[in-house]
């Protein structure tokens, strides 16, 4: 016989009733997490959840499947949505558009857990004025072999551009491997002139940590740096935001720091336990971040004296795509990283001669954007692989189509 489901749950919060379907199931089975000790958490610290999410549309990221399976996007807000979830309608630069949720109280946080979100991804603008950003966002992105302390190298670094250009930064570990650095500006600037500011300011701090960071857009020419990545800050873009859960097996949040902790702080030290522990006993270490939004004058003064940044060439076939200074080889395009990292595998058994030669960050396994999920490329770059010894490019190992069925106005559909 196939066991009954657990009762839903009713939790009335704040004179709001939230059913919590399938209260006992595990979602985290290391620490013994279920979706209602969640829901808990994100009740605990909903004051600075809120801080971080509360007031913006916000992308719902679900994993209806747990932890161990990919999770989809979901633009648009269900058509049940309770009356407290308040919605708004983005238009992106594709032309499309996508009636989104925003979340105002706890209610809301404990609504979108139950719809099977882990993480809050919400976007860097308010319900009220969605074409000015009030948050600037610095992505420091760790290359493969980069350690912690070379983060925390990159983070100061950043601090210091922004102290320079009369701004301040407020740090959070990102919830996985980075750190995130969030900035209060005014909203008077479109997002193409934030996105202007963040690379700025990633081209400042590469030039003042030679090695130890890159404003280089392009994965393959990083080498072992951290990536500041500016363009977390187009229009299409979201991030997880603080407090928010990660899908990793030891329940890691993404956890607000001051300054001061940023040295000694662990990603790893951060999880729902801990962090219920902790906000218990200090609160939220970013209560201030709304005090005083600053203005990106300076950045957009120092974009004029640095000048245009460099722009990759392009492939001399009439593509007008841009053409790698690296010699890459394609591996595999997957629908999932499991499969993408057995494909990667299996080229290593096939060209084990030039394994040793390659370095960490000369391996590249990118989540990319589909259009309701993620998929997966496998890359490998040669560039230390002696010219003579370097595999030819080969038919894929795998070659998902995450566009395939899909239909395009104005496109046939995809075959």
């Amino acid at each position: 016989m196939t066991p009954s489901k657990t009762p839903a749950e009713v939790l009335d919060i704040d004179g709001f009733e939230i059913r919590i379907s399938s209260p006992d199931r595990v979602v985290f089975p290391d620490p013994g997490l279920t979706k209602l000790d969640l829901v808990r958490y994100y009740l605990a610290v909903a004051d600075g959840a809120l801080r971080g999410a509360g007031g913006r549309p916000m992308v719902l990221k679900r994993f209806p499947k747990g932890i161990d399976a990919e999770p989809f996007f979901q633009k648009r807000v269900p058509e049940n949505h309770p009356d407290f979830i308040d919605t708004t309608t983005l238009h992106y630069a594709s032309g499309t558009s996508a009636e989104e949720a925003v979340i105002r109280n706890a209610a809301g946080l404990a609504w979108v857990v139950n719809l099977g979100c882990l993480d809050l991804n919400p976007h860097p603008v308010r319900a009220e004025d969605l074409e000015h950003p009030d948050e600037l966002r610095v992505d420091l992105d760790p290359m493969p072999g980069v350690d912690w302390s070379q983060i925390v190298d990159v983070a100061y670094v950043a601090q210091e551009v922004l102290d320079d250009v009369g701004l301040v930064g407020w740090p959070k570990t990102s919830g996985s491997r980075g750190l995130h650095v969030l900035v209060r500006i005014a909203p008077q600037w479109s997002y193409k002139d934030v996105r202007l500011a963040a690379e700025t300011l990633a081209r400042e701090v590469e030039n003042r940590a030679p090695g130890l960071a890159t404003a280089r857009w392009w994965k393959e020419e990083r080498g072992e740096s951290v990536f500041v990545d500016f363009n977390q800050n187009a229009k299409d873009r979201t991030v997880a935001s603080a407090y928010s859960v990660r899908a990793l097996p030891d329940a890691r949040v993404s956890a607000p720091l001051a300054w001061e902790e940023v040295r000694t702080a662990r990603p790893e030290a951060f999880t729902v336990p801990t962090m219920l522990e902790r906000f218990a006993e200090i609160g939220d270490p970013h209560q201030g971040i709304d005090g005083a939004p600053g203005s990106l004058d300076g950045l957009l003064a120092l974009a004029k004296e640095l000048g245009p940044a460099e722009k990759a060439p392009r492939a001399g076939n009439g593509s007008g795509r841009r053409q790698s200074t690296m010699p890459l080889i394609e591996v595999a395009r997957t629908k999932t990283k499991p499969e993408a990292l057995a494909a990667l595998e299996e080229w290593k058994s096939w060209h084990s001669a030039v394994v040793p030669s390659l370095a960490p960050a000369d391996v590249l396994v990118d989540g990319m954007r589909g259009s309701s999920s993620l998929w997966y490329r496998v890359r490998v770059n040669l560039q230390h692989v002696p010219e003579a010894e370097r595999p030819t490019q080969e038919e894929l190992l795998a070659d998902y189509d995450p566009w395939a069925g899909k239909q395009w106005p104005g496109r046939p559909e995809s075959q």
